[in-house]
């Protein structure tokens, strides 16, 4: 089982996505998450995108991924899957996505990941979907919609968003109806109080329609983004919800916090670490008695 992890949250201390990748294959890690945040960040105070100059922004985002594809090539990595910018309410990040999916294809990327609108409709979301699906198939890359959130700040808990619970998620891959439209499971926030559910729960939910995951720890009650192995998720149960499943994807860490938050810690000894989480993880879906 291959293990992945995405570089958003590594390559602004390490010198960019290529640095960033080349460590992560130095660390044993066999896929990248090509984390396409840089197209454009959401700036929530004003409702617009925030513009930083970052290549993937412009005209020169195609030949900057292709750069990408060769650091990792060279490196003896892959891209296993992406992850489009968000939120796709906001209009100027709607007409990202399908240059999205074209970097995915780029990089070698199978699998897309494209947030639902979080306030609307299965029905709703599909439209969006349906509308990317061709774009997609084009460049020979699936779209996988991801469980998520909102915070209701009274009761100081998770509730209800799109694909948060196993009834709307797989209503969400229903409504869409094709193959080339998948399941991310995010485990974090599937563990978060309020939401009424568990990763086991959505993973037997899903079954064969869950093909790539986000791997991190939380205290059952935050989306922390830690380190697996380090709060409070019970990682054997998620394992073996994952190997009775059959699941065949990628170990995809989105352990971001971990990595942001301890900037006096080297960056190797972080990713290796990170490396080593993902691979025990591994192990434990393959073989039940590890741990």
């Amino acid at each position: 089982m291959r293990i992945s992890s995405e570089i958003a949250s590594i390559a602004p201390y390490v010198g960019g996505e290529a640095k960033a990748i080349e460590m992560l294959a130095a660390a044993g890690f066999d896929c990248y998450d090509l984390s396409l945040f840089s197209m454009g960040r959401m700036d929530y105070s004003t409702g617009k995108v925030r513009h930083v100059g970052h290549p993937l922004e412009g005209r020169e985002g195609l030949s900057f991924v292709r750069e990408l594809r060769r650091v990792a090539d060279a490196a003896g990595i892959v891209c296993n899957q992406s992850h489009a910018p968000y939120p796709v309410d906001c209009p100027e990040i709607r007409e990202m996505l399908p240059r999205a999916l074209e970097y995915t294809a780029e990089a070698g990327g199978k699998i897309c990941i494209i947030h639902p609108d979080n306030y609307k409709s299965a029905e709703a979301n599909a439209a969006m979907y349906r509308e990317l699906l061709p774009i997609a198939k084009s460049f020979g890359v699936k779209i996988a919609t991801e469980n998520m959130w909102l915070w209701d700040k009274i009761e100081d808990h998770a509730v209800f968003a799109a694909c948060s619970n196993q009834a709307d998620f797989v209503t969400h891959i229903n409504a869409v109806n094709s193959p080339d439209f998948v399941a991310c499971l995010d485990i974090g926030h599937a563990e978060m109080r309020g939401l009424g559910t568990s990763a086991p729960d959505m993973i037997r939910a899903l079954g064969t329609r869950l093909q790539a995951i986000h791997l991190h720890d939380n205290d059952r009650w935050h989306d922390s983004h830690e380190l697996p192995f380090t709060m409070e998720i019970d990682f054997a149960a998620v394992a073996d919800a994952l190997r009775t499943a059959g699941y065949a994807g990628e170990i995809t860490l989105e352990a971001d916090a971990y990595f942001r938050n301890r900037r006096d810690v080297p960056a190797e000894t972080l990713i290796a670490n990170m490396a080593a989480a993902a691979r025990r993880f591994a192990a434990m879906v393959e073989h039940p008695t590890d741990a």
